[in-house]
């Protein structure tokens, strides 16, 4: 028997009628999905993690393939080759760069205090200069000229297409390019930069001018920001101030006349004169007589000085042989004038390491004239070479040599 059941709403709203079966149905239907959705929960939950994992592991849809995984690494790995060196070289050359504009602006300012305190000029040697350096900028090691490669690196390219520089040759200035006279230091300095010194003799100080460069007027300097580190190279870890260029001449300047004479130094004779007394007081050391000490500013006294000995100045028969060397013939007179020559500029500019080269150079020898204050000396011009005696002067060049 169905029973139906009418409710009316009032105020004219439509009826609405509901059979009993249909709530009876309705009812059974909750429940039946209450009882079902109980019973099984927590197996449910567990079937749809498994079947999630699973889905995701099995899928040939979502998973990579063992074949894609080593081909995705090999073009990372393709791509690391290709990038990764050029970032490391640009993070390196900023670093480098960083450190000298740091380092530069430090010598700078510490010379710049030695000036205006009037301590930069009137040192007779780079290790007295350095002496005096260490009080305005902290340097933790000092290596004389003997033990250079104690305090700097062994070897440097200066030139990528030569081979490196010996840098235990580096002992004087003139390794420089410079005709100072003076010898170099090695130092190292708190902030790890290594750096060799030649100081300028000829230097000026000028304690009221705020814009006087300090640096460059005292020292030529070669620094490596890198410390001990490589590469090692000009351009890169190495910079300088005033070096002309490096030049190996622990040996001979001209390897090719090493036979006849073996160079070991060129310098102007101004930049290393004595006074008239002390050079009296080491003629037998000097071995020159007692028309040697001659005036009171003696340049050539000074040379000999500089040279360590008489012996180790340049000879008439060698200064013959340099110039048969630098004009490219034989027929070069001992003595006197030879006239109608060509000068070999690339071997002249080796002979003479100035930054500037004018074709006219005088070079005294290790010979006074016996009754007068007058050296003997050769002049090399572009066309010709002349040999003469002269007395006293500062703008002649002096060459040392080894074991004469």
């Amino acid at each position: 028997m169905i029973i139906k059941k009418a409710f009316t709403l009032t105020e004219g709203k439509p009826a609405i009628t509901n059979t009993l079966e249909t709530a009876k149905e309705a009812r059974s239907t909750i429940i039946h999905d209450k009882t079902r959705h109980k019973a099984t929960e927590p197996a449910s939950c567990k079937f749809l993690i498994t079947q999630s994992l699973s889905h995701l592991i099995t899928s040939q849809r979502a998973a990579f393939t063992l074949a894609e995984v080593l081909i995705t690494l090999a073009v990372i790995g393709i791509v690391a080759v290709l990038t990764i060196p050029g970032l490391i070289k640009n993070h390196n050359e900023k670093a480098w760069s960083t450190a000298q504009d740091v380092f530069t602006k430090r010598l700078e300012v510490a010379t710049r205090q030695m000036n205006t305190e009037e301590k930069l000029a009137g040192y007779s040697s780079t290790r007295d200069f350095v002496n005096e350096l260490k009080k305005y900028i902290k340097i933790t090691r000092v290596c004389d000229n003997d033990n250079i490669t104690k305090c700097f690196d062994k070897e440097v390219i200066w030139n990528v297409n030569e081979k490196p520089i010996d840098m235990s040759t580096v002992k004087t200035a003139a390794s420089f390019g410079l005709d100072w006279g003076t010898d170099t230091v090695a130092v190292q300095f708190a902030n790890g930069v290594n750096a060799i010194i030649a100081y300028n003799p000829n230097t000026t100080q000028d304690p009221y001018n705020n814009q006087f460069s300090a640096t460059s007027n005292s020292m030529a300097i070669l620094y490596d920001v890198s410390g001990n580190q490589n590469p090692n190279t000009f351009g890169k870890d190495i910079n300088n101030i005033n070096v002309v260029k490096l030049a190996d001449i622990s040996g001979c300047i001209i390897p090719e006349l090493a036979n006849v004479v073996c160079i070991t130094n060129i310098f102007r004779a101004r930049n290393t004169s004595i006074n008239k007394s002390e050079c009296l007081g080491k003629r037998e050391e000097l071995g020159i007589n007692q028309y040697g000490c001659y005036y009171d500013d003696d340049n050539w006294a000074g040379a000999i000085n500089a040279c360590g000995g008489k012996n180790n100045m340049i000879s008439q028969s060698q200064l013959t042989e340099l110039a048969k060397y630098i004009y490219d013939t034989d027929n070069i007179n001992s003595t006197g004038s030879t006239s109608n020559l060509t000068m070999n500029l690339d071997k002249a500019s080796i002979f003479f390491p100035l930054s500037s080269f004018i074709h006219n150079y005088s070079v005294y020898s290790n010979s006074y004239q016996t009754r007068t204050a007058s050296v003997y000396y050769r002049e090399f011009y572009e066309t010709r070479t002349e040999w003469d005696y002269v007395t006293n002067r500062p703008d002649y060049i002096a060459i040392c040599v080894a074991n004469n």
